[in-house]
């Protein structure tokens, strides 16, 4: 990695990591009840949505109650989605006189947006309106962000209380998320897009004359470009903060209209690890113990810079088949070098792989270049990440307590290694949170591999992919990781937009969301009602530089045991056919 990309990569990691302390601060007062003045104008609104949903503050839930209120939001919001979409063409705010999306289309979409996925099977300029694109998809990026942010809520809170039966409010905890810290930063954030040129209109296509009129291969002569707008901006602010990562538009985040210029890509790739990070620190102030959200977040890290690293450096090192034609692939005054293949010029190698490895750590999923296009180990990086649960950081609460699962198992693991009980926090961790726990961390794997295996072994599967060998694999499996750990992106040469594919991806996302939150309110209920253990000589301490490489390691071995002969067949066979 030459120094323009190492400055590069430093800068981005020292303002995330800089940013995590405030904004976690800022989210635990918000959680704790203690709204900050700066955001305190926005209280009349949590007022206003509790008086009209009869909600009381003071009600609290059990663990089953939580988690069931959390199933029912979300499946009432799957069914809205879905129904906007069948009835767009009847509804207003459709410019351009968009059809009805089809019934498998629409069921995909509808579960791909609930569960925080968002996965697109579909080109969103030319399918979705802008009522659908707002009030179905928009909506979904706040609310589906929040209720994951509520889970994790009740996670930390189980921690501190003791002998407890219950561990919150859903509503309210959702409707804090969404009113004092998706709706404020989205604002930010929308206005600074917008200065930067990303459009933000209710006005209808833009037509623009060619200087050059073309030709059609039906001889059919084009002297316009129809270009799409919208309402772009309030959508992609939220789409990054709420690691949602459905594009307005199908080039998603290396359209123009939707990132235009390197500070508006750095804002955007900022945004899909902030609150992510800030979480952490969330957790350690609830907890009273920063320690303990701070050894969070350096494990995140430790695994994050490698593949960070890996990614930017087999991209800048270029594709070994052009090398060996005599094309220069270099870094030069005249040409960014590496394999361009797939991005955009205006960011660069740096700003892609950046984001490639974000977007994947993170369940958002947003691109801003093409990782179908990228190098075999260049593209191992992104798929590898959604693979390893999507903890390195992962999705707005998903994330956190994803890796708290991981913590478990570890401490399990470490109390078994010393003949001690263990335990978190002055919480015991005994056999039901360990199983809990587990049904959490291998759901995922279970999901990803047979959604891939159902599809290389069926026509309709093996129709999708529109390459062949080790890369067409790779295409397949992509697919099923990224729907299996509710992550979004895909390797774009796959067609997805069929009856197979959109059936069985959302089958994979509906179980990868909820088969994991439910074991983890599960865990959260235990914890809740257990007593808190003084500290003594003998507990173990899981805020050190032994414990959080220990931490790391688990969540890696996890991994790697579970999809190294996969990516075997994948990336790596592709790694070695090419330098053959």
């Amino acid at each position: 990695m030459n120094p323009n990309n190492l400055i590069q990569a430093i800068f981005y990691m020292v303002v995330l990591i800089a940013l995590a302390k405030p904004l976690g601060l800022f989210m635990a007062k918000v959680y704790e009840g203690t709204i900050p003045g700066i955001v305190r104008w926005l209280s009349p609104i949590e007022r206003v949505i509790y008086r009209f949903c009869g909600i009381k503050e003071d009600d609290e839930m059990t663990w089953k109650t939580y988690a069931g209120t959390f199933l029912l939001f979300n499946m009432l919001s799957l069914v809205v989605v879905y129904l906007i979409q069948r009835f767009q063409r009847f509804l207003p705010l459709n410019p351009s006189g968009m059809k009805a999306v089809s019934p498998d289309s629409s069921f995909n979409t509808a579960v791909s947006f609930a569960t925080n996925t968002n996965w697109q099977g579909y080109s969103g300029e030319s399918t979705m309106s802008y009522l659908t694109q707002m009030f179905a998809l928009a909506v979904q990026n706040f609310v589906s962000a929040a209720a994951g942010m509520a889970v994790m809520v009740a996670l930390i809170r189980a921690f501190v209380r003791k002998e407890s039966k219950t561990i919150g409010n859903f509503w309210v905890d959702l409707t804090r998320s969404t009113v004092y810290i998706f709706l404020p930063l989205s604002i930010v954030l929308a206005v600074f897009l917008v200065s930067q040129g990303v459009v933000q209109t209710f006005g209808p296509s833009v037509h623009a004359k060619l200087i050059l009129p073309l030709k059609a291969e039906d001889g059919t002569k084009i002297e316009e470009q129809v270009m799409a707008t919208g309402p772009v901006a309030s959508q992609i602010a939220i789409k990054q903060l709420g690691t949602n990562g459905g594009g307005y538009f199908n080039a998603n985040s290396a359209a123009p209209f939707e990132n235009p210029t390197p500070f508006s890509n750095f804002l955007e790739m900022l945004s899909i690890l902030l609150i992510a990070a800030a979480v952490c620190y969330t957790f350690g102030v609830m907890v009273g113990n920063r320690r303990q959200g701070w050894a969070l977040l350096a494990a995140m890290t430790i695994l994050f810079l490698p593949f960070l690293y890996l990614a930017i450096d087999q991209e800048q090192q270029g594709n070994p088949v052009l090398a060996s034609m005599g094309i220069n692939q270099q870094a030069s005054p005249d040409q960014p070098g590496g394999n361009m293949e797939g991005k955009e010029a205006r960011y660069g190698i740096v700003s892609s792989g950046i984001w490639a490895a974000a977007t994947t750590a993170a369940s958002n999923g947003s691109v801003n270049s093409m990782h179908d296009s990228y190098t075999p180990l260049g593209g191992f990086v992104p798929m590898f990440l959604i693979q390893c649960s999507e903890v390195i950081y992962g999705g707005v609460g998903s994330g956190l307590y994803g890796m708290i699962m991981y913590l478990i198992v570890a401490v399990f693991a470490a109390g078994l290694m010393v003949g001690r009980t263990p335990e978190y926090l002055g919480k015991k961790i005994d056999s039901f949170e360990m199983k809990m726990a587990s049904i959490a961390i291998l759901v995922s794997p279970f999901i990803i591999l047979v959604g891939a295996s159902i599809a290389v072994i069926c026509a309709a599967g093996k129709a999708g992919p529109l390459n062949t060998g080790p890369h067409g694999f790779s295409e397949i499996l992509y697919a099923f990781s990224s729907a299996g750990n509710n992550n979004g992106s895909a390797f774009a040469g796959i067609s997805a937009n069929t009856p197979f594919y959109n059936i069985a991806l959302a089958i994979a996302m509906f179980g990868a969301r909820y088969w994991i939150a439910i074991p983890v309110l599960a865990v959260a209920g235990s914890i809740a009602a257990k007593k808190i253990v003084p500290a003594s000589a003998g507990t173990l301490p899981t805020h050190t530089p032994l414990f959080i490489l220990f931490l790391a390691g688990i969540v890696v071995m996890v991994g790697a045991l579970t999809f190294v002969p996969v990516l075997a067949l994948g990336p790596v066979a592709e790694h070695l056919l090419i330098h053959n």
